[in-house]
This record gives structure tokens, sequence and C-alpha cells, in this order.
């Protein structure tokens, strides 16, 4: 297990100028200390207010991994993103409130057992004022709603399913499985890495064919009943354990379920590849 990452890992992360309304952004409350109570309840908060999409693939809008632009993307355009983009902006959040965050890389397990590329996907390793450390992640879709203590290897009841810690058996030492009911979700290495470490990993997402999304469009949404997600045009409603779908009907029902149950508006649809459809729980 590595050490917590140094103070630096905080110190060269941009200024957050206004923590403020980041905060009103998720309908949370500036927290009295950085504590695991507080990360809790801006970890959940986080996913149930900004969703995870990747609209700017079909909108032509280029994706930047820097700081402020994901933190103005998210707060001033009202947007949400997908993994690089959801944990880098929620890294500069927890930041600002006091606590100590380093980026880790993954590689996703797929249905078959196989791992992603390298920088496949992005985690977060927050250690509280408190010395606590925690595997946070607003940016896996369908997933956790709380952090994960990280230096725990039992079961982890969450209402997103049972998570588990596990030693990766033939990794490199250190490297930790992320399980969700009994399966293997992706391989998280634990050194802390830098945002630019990410940036072929994106590319690979961004453009990729062999990646779903360039070929898929999704916008989904944890909430207080169980997700909404429109893929394309497709609205997929889970709530109560219930799950119910239909396909809109025309441009206008679709910007409108955009504006009025993810709060983006959009001037322009974006628009997918002719049949494609992504999982409800992308990364």
């Amino acid at each position: 297990m590595t050490d917590a990452p140094d103070q630096t890992d905080s110190a060269t992360a941009t200024a957050l100028p206004d923590a403020a309304a980041y905060l009103a952004r998720i309908g949370a409350g500036r927290p009295e200390r950085a504590d695991a109570a507080a990360l809790r309840e801006l970890h959940v908060r986080h996913l149930l207010s900004v969703p995870f999409e990747n609209l700017s693939i079909h909108l032509g809008e280029d994706i930047v991994l820097d700081e402020k632009a994901l933190v103005d993307k998210v707060v001033g355009s009202r947007r949400g993103g997908f993994c690089y983009e959801l944990n880098t902006a929620f890294a500069v959040l927890l930041r600002a409130l006091g606590y100590r965050v380093s980026l880790l890389q993954a590689r996703v397990v797929d249905p078959a057992g196989r791992l992603g590329i390298p920088y496949d996907h992005m985690a977060l390793l927050v250690e509280t004022a408190d010395g606590e450390r925690w595997l946070a992640d607003v940016g896996f879709g369908d997933h956790g709603h709380h952090p994960l203590a990280f230096d725990e290897r039992g079961e982890q009841q969450d209402p997103g399913g049972l998570f588990r810690l596990r030693e990766a058996a033939d990794g490199d030492l250190g490297d930790l499985e992320v399980l969700k009911d009994g399966k293997p979700q992706y391989r998280l290495e634990v050194r802390p890495r830098e945002l630019a470490d990410f940036t072929a990993g994106a590319w690979y997402h961004r453009t990729s064919p062999d990646s779903h999304f360039p070929r898929s469009l999704i916008c989904s949404l944890l909430t207080e009943e169980g997700r909404i997600t429109l893929s394309d045009r497709k609205l997929i409603t889970r709530a109560h354990g219930e799950r119910a779908e239909r396909v809109l009907d025309g441009d206008e029902e679709v910007r409108g379920a955009y504006r009025e149950l993810f709060g983006i508006v959009l001037d322009e649809l974006p628009t997918a590849p002719r049949g494609a459809e992504a999982p409800e729980g992308s990364s």
C-alpha cells in the first residue's frame, strides 16, 4: 500500500475562486470540516446533480483536461461529462474545502473480464482532515453512491450495491480491484498521477472506434428514486426497482428532456451514429 499523497498534491491544484457556486450547483452546504461525513454528502449530492454524459463528443466540442475549463463546464455551463471531467472538477472542489486528493488511473473490466487501456478511467483517493482515506468516484455512471473506505478489504454496503476492494492477484504490487456485487468493475493503480497523464486516455475515448463513447450517446443521472438515462432518444427510467423506457418523439421533446430532467439547455442537439445505444453504467 502506498503512503497518502504529499501535501503538494493539493498545493499545486488550481484555486477555486467561488466554492459557493460549485456547492450551490450540487445543492450542498459548505462543510464545517473536511471529514468523512461531509465527503459522503458531497459525493452523493454531486451524483444527484451533475449528469454523466458524453454530449461534447457528439456536439463537436473540444474536451480539454484543464481544471478551470472543467469546473467552468460543470458549474458555469451546468453540464456534466465523463470520468476525466467529473472527477477532475470534483477534486478541485474537495481541495478547496480542505481535503487532500490524488488522481488515480484505472483500467475498466469489460463483461468478458478483459482490461481496458491504461488510463481508461480516473478515480480519486481522498484523505480527510482526520487522516482517513477514501476512494471517491463521481464519474463511473451507474456505480456506488458513496465513497469507499480505501483501506478496508471487507464488503462495503452501498445503495448502489455491495462493494469490495481487493488486492489484484496478477497486477503490479499494490494494484486494487474494485468489485460491485462480486463482479470486477475496474483495476486501480494506487500511484498518484497528474491530470496531464490522462490525455491519451481521454483522446482515445473521444476518437477511437473501439471506444463506445464515439459510437453512442448517453446522459445519465442518479435520482432519489433510482436513475434516469437518455440514450440517444430512448428515455430509460428506473424507480423503486421498476424499469420503464420509451422513445421520445421529435427534437423538441428530446431538447425538453435534457432541460427538465438533466438541467442541460442545448441550442443544438447532439447526434449519435445510427443504431447506437450506450449502456447505463458506462464509465
